[in-house]
């Protein structure tokens, strides 16, 4: 399998679990936590992204972030299996919310910041192609600002899955540009 069918996989996995976030699906959740499969799964796959893109200094700061990011999303789909699994038992769910939350060194890097930087350092990779993907670019950057706008200030999980959909069409686009032998693929 090449890198870029990799890569291919790991939106499509990702897409799939924002369809599952949005709620726009019934409630497919038992006996498995799908969506969060979906994600943790499509994080990971999106790790290819590292691979595919020209190297430069500032794809360097790219990967590093998107590594970080991926780390970030199975910390904080760990955390969400284990909230999946108390099931109907609200207590021990918002018991270990409270924990979480007071646990500053658990709470930045797995739940507030770390997923972000999965976003952040895509974005990064595809600000790389401004001056010659434009469109294909400012889809994958404004995307990944919007799923986080959508997700922590509106609440909307349709937005989110849009603005979801938005980002991974974009660094699909990006993924199969044509490259430029005379600017090493830029």
């Amino acid at each position: 399998m090449k890198t870029k069918h990799i890569c291919l996989l790991g939106l499509l996995f990702f897409l799939i679990s924002y369809l599952f976030f949005s709620k726009i699906l019934p409630n497919f959740q038992k006996p498995i936590d799908f969506a969060h499969w979906f994600n943790l799964v499509g994080a990971c796959l999106l790790l290819s992204f590292n691979d595919v893109f020209p190297k430069s200094k500032l794809n360097l700061i790219a990967s590093v972030l998107t590594t970080f990011g991926v780390i970030a999303h199975i910390g904080l789909c760990t955390i969400d299996f284990m909230m999946w699994s108390f099931g109907n038992n609200d207590l021990a769910r918002e018991a270990l919310g409270k924990q979480i939350s007071d646990t500053p060194s658990i709470l930045y890097p797995f739940v507030i910041v770390g997923p972000s930087l999965l976003f952040v350092g895509l974005a990064i990779h595809a600000f790389t192609f401004i001056k010659t993907e434009t469109v294909k670019s400012l889809m994958v950057i404004v995307g990944s600002a919007a799923v986080g706008f959508s997700f922590f200030a509106l609440k909307n999980g349709v937005l989110m899955l849009l603005s979801c959909l938005v980002f991974v069409l974009g660094l699909g686009l990006l993924l199969y540009r044509k490259e430029n032998p005379e600017t090493n693929g830029v």
